[in-house]
């Protein structure tokens, strides 16, 4: 389990409340400055957050690190240099 998680500011992750519709699977609170000055110091163009429940069933959103390297997870593709002219397209 990986102990150096990141919690983005001004985000906040909650359950669904008590009678919530089937379809409500939790709400996302966003305190707008703090969340703009957080994410002002990231340099990624994208940024993966997972929501997750503890043990104590407390909810919250920690920042998803997970790169994939080429030796596993995404496949490359390396490509012929002879063109079949019989492909259909």
């Amino acid at each position: 389990m990986d102990n150096n998680l990141e919690f983005p500011d001004g985000l906040i992750f909650k359950l669904p409340r008590d009678g919530a519709p089937d379809f409500v699977k939790g709400s996302i609170s966003i305190k707008r400055a703090e969340l703009v000055s957080w994410l002002s110091g990231k340099n990624d163009e994208w940024i993966n957050l997972d929501l997750k429940v503890g043990k104590s069933g407390k909810s919250y959103a920690s920042v998803n690190t997970y790169k994939p390297d080429n030796a596993q997870g995404v496949p490359t593709v390396k490509l012929d240099d002879g063109v079949k002219d019989d492909l259909p397209f």
